[in-house]
């Protein structure tokens, strides 16, 4: 096929493949499910024929994802494209509202306050920058049809240099990219524009958009059922409960007061459960049912949200607002969700949350499914492709695995079978080998080496013996880390590549997934055990689901998330056509079928004991 719009001189063959079938799928209406390994170059080859395809047909794109260095590859993508064909490409690149305010501290604010505290200025008109975007009736101030037209001809722009211009003419930011979304040709976007169900309706009616006329290219589809779940789960504590009525207190609201005593005493007739133990699964009715024995529990709903909206033209944002979202959120629906009380530990306090949360994604993806043209759903590490079919709700969808462009030759990865953290078999012992297995291999490898633990815990308890026995400088990731400490970590772990450095990390901490380490700055990544979640009620509860839907719930629920944060890991060593680097799993169980299958062809991973003399000669291999 003939590749028109492709941005770059050279098409690598494995890069043609997925063209073609982005191409074929979009062309018959149906979707796609992509594992697109790293450096295959999944952005030109799923934009580039979705571009051309809908400038033809008179339909739309949105290019969705969850990591903001994705924007700026999708934009630079689409620059390309237009310097090398001279197409015009009208594109919007969107953040969430908050993050592009002009207003000042805006990004303080709870997500819900944020709504609320945006809808008044707007509302009074008390934001200049709004005013000065839109006229009452919506539409736009001749001051923003110039900017409109300025960012037309200059299209396509990375979102920080809209912003950056609408600050200069005293725009909103937001409100000028949602009408340059009108005319856009591609929309960049996070997930919930468009898996957001009240944000998507009212997104797309602004823009005047349709489903059915659009075009959905998901990028780092892995990461969308997690996220879709997130989008519906809420939760509730005694400490929230606590603050609203403090806030109640601080403006004399004796009934909204009285309100919140009646929530407060639920959660703590719910949680008469927990004496014997630390979580527990809930009815609905058993929170419901001693606020309507009190006041009528939609009543106490209505009631603390008019108070919430008048404490916000106070300040910015209402704790008392938090509690009626929760109460109107556990009235939703109970297939496909979760309702758990548990007892947790917050700064040495004891605290007691309730839980109504999302364990089906498919309950939001499904509409969207359903009515779009077609949906690209890619990653580098979406296997098994089945699974995410299952679960996203695709009823009928292309799925493709296409292998790495790297050469296998750059590629070294080895299960080493000689100790586990599988709980029952955790000791002191156990942990003396894996600090003694991983500071040897760190100590064996020409560079840095990257180490994942399951947890923190199991990494505090390897280190001592991991320290012990290495021979290089270690540093350590803590929990909680700010992006300036992460990025002082990542600095000085690249400055020590040609001595070498090891780095202790987390699999689903700060840098299991969204970094690169490039070239000479990673030769090797360890991953320690298998970052198997904590078997709680809800994991448990996702594993029944899926067992019941599916008759894979061991599969679906446990293992596959596990393996996925797994290879994750793993994906941050090779991430060029010109690495070299090796790739260490750590335990025993990877050898089972179960776990083994799970690895993409292209790893071509052994199991070796002899792992040292294994290392010394692929590193002494010359590129």
């Amino acid at each position: 096929m003939e590749h028109s719009l492709f941005p770059f001189d050279e098409i690598r063959p494995i890069q043609s493949d997925m063209i073609n079938d982005v191409k074929s799928a979009i062309g018959a209406k149906q979707h796609l499910i992509a594992h697109a390994p790293t450096g295959l170059g999944k952005t030109a080859a799923s934009l580039a024929p979705a571009l051309e395809y809908a400038k033809k047909n008179g339909l739309r794109i949105f290019f969705l994802t969850s990591r903001h260095t994705q924007h700026h590859i999708a934009i630079e993508t689409l620059k390309a494209i237009k310097n090398k064909h001279g197409t015009k490409i009208t594109c919007a690149d969107l953040i969430g509202k908050q993050w592009m305010c002009s207003q000042p501290n805006a990004g303080a604010l709870y997500s819900n306050d944020f709504q609320d505290y945006c809808k008044k200025l707007r509302e009074e008109n008390q934001c200049e920058f709004y005013t000065n975007t839109k006229k009452p009736a919506g539409i736009p101030t001749l001051q923003a049809e110039t900017a409109l037209h300025d960012l037309g001809i200059k299209s396509p722009m990375h979102v920080e240099e809209v912003i950056e211009h609408c600050k200069k003419n005293k725009l909103c930011p937001y409100y000028t990219a949602e009408l340059l979304s009108k005319k856009a040709d591609v929309i960049i976007a996070d997930y919930f524009y468009m898996f957001h169900p009240q944000i998507r309706d009212t997104f797309m009616n602004k823009i005047e958009a349709e489903l059915e006329k659009s075009i959905i290219i998901i990028d780092e589809g892995h990461n969308l059922p997690k996220r879709c779940r997130e989008l519906l789960s809420h939760n509730l504590t005694n400490v929230m409960i606590d603050r609203a009525i403090k806030e109640a207190q601080k403006y004399f609201l004796e009934e909204p007061e009285k309100l919140l005593n009646h929530v407060r005493d639920a959660l703590q007739s719910a949680s008469k459960v927990l004496e014997t133990k630390e979580e527990a699964l809930v009815d609905k009715e058993d929170f419901e049912k001693p606020i309507n024995d009190q006041a009528d529990y939609q009543i106490v709903i209505t009631k603390l949200h008019d108070v919430a909206d008048e404490i916000r033209k106070k300040q910015k944002n209402s704790y008392i607002g938090s509690i009626a979202s929760f109460l109107e959120a556990w009235t939703g629906q109970d297939y496909g969700f979760t309702r758990i009380i548990q007892q947790k530990s917050s700064y040495d306090k004891s605290m007691i949350q309730l839980s109504y949360n999302c364990i089906d994604p498919s309950i939001v993806t499904k509409e969207v499914i359903e009515r779009a043209h077609s949906i690209i759903c890619m990653s580098g590490t979406i296997t098994p492709t089945e699974m995410y079919s299952d679960i996203l709700g695709f009823p009928q969808a292309r799925e493709k695995q296409y292998p790495s462009p790297f050469s296998q030759e750059n590629r070294l990865a080895i299960i080493i079978p000689h100790t586990t953290t599988k709980y029952t078999s955790r000791s002191e012992k156990e942990y003396e080998k894996m600090g003694k297995i991983a500071a040897d291999i760190a100590n064996t490898v020409p560079g840095n080496t990257l180490i994942f633990f399951p947890s923190y815990a199991l990494r505090n308890s390897v280190y001592p013996y991991f320290q012990e026995w290495c021979q290089k400088e270690t540093m350590i990731e803590r929990q909680g880390l700010s992006k300036e400490d992460k990025q002082h970590i990542l600095t000085r772990f690249k400055e020590h590549k040609a001595l070498g450095a090891a780095l202790l990390a987390v699999a689903a901490g700060s840098f299991g997934e969204g970094i690169d380490l490039p070239g000479d700055l990673l030769k090797c990544v360890i991953v320690v055990g298998i970052p198997l979640e904590k078997p709680s009620l809800e994991v448990k509860e996702v594993m029944s689901y899926y067992q019941d839907k599916y008759g894979r719930g061991l599969q679906y629920g446990y293992i596959f998330p596990a393996m996925i944060k797994t290879l994750q890991n793993a994906g941050r060593c090779i991430r060029s056509q010109s690495d070299r680097g090796a790739i260490i799993f750590l335990d025993e169980r990877y050898q089972l079928p179960m776990y083994k299958e799970c690895f993409p062809e292209e790893y071509n991973v052994q199991v070796l004991g002899d792992y040292k003399k294994s290392l010394q000669e692929f590193f002494a291999k010359k590129q």
